[in-house]
């Protein structure tokens, strides 16, 4: 088992397993974790100027330990490149195991890259930065 710190700052997305995302090795499937894993991702990509994102990339993501069901997951995000029209964000997935209560572990971590686009043309906008 890797062992790595949990990040300091506060997840983008948490979410309870249920018996609906698990497999008959009672184990949430790999996709049901991708699919939170770019939810996360384009809601950090939104704080970031993203008014509206789609996917278009996805690195490799390798998982380290399985996902239970009654496991909390946390995904904790981080921008790692923002373009022009588009930006990288690093997703950083927590399992805390149900039993024994407080067991938070490093599940995956993986980045994901999103184009902002127009909500009429839907075709790639510049990325206007909160503040800016």
């Amino acid at each position: 088992m890797t062992i790595r710190p949990k990040p300091a700052w506060e997840p983008a997305l948490k979410v309870p397993m249920t018996p609906n995302d698990t497999n008959i090795h009672d184990t949430v499937f790999g996709g049901v974790i991708l699919s939170y894993m770019d939810l996360a991702g384009a809601a950090h990509a939104r704080k970031e100027g993203c008014e509206r994102c789609v996917t278009i990339a996805m690195d490799k993501v390798e998982f380290k330990l399985p996902v239970f069901m009654g496991d909390m997951v946390s995904f904790y995000c981080r921008t790692e490149k923002i373009g022009r029209t588009s930006i990288t964000v690093s997703i950083h997935v927590w399992a805390e195991r149900f039993m024994p209560a407080g067991e938070n572990l490093w599940v995956t971590t993986g980045e994901a890259t999103y184009v902002n686009i127009d909500h009429t043309t839907r075709k790639p906008k510049p990325i206007v930065r909160p503040g800016s």
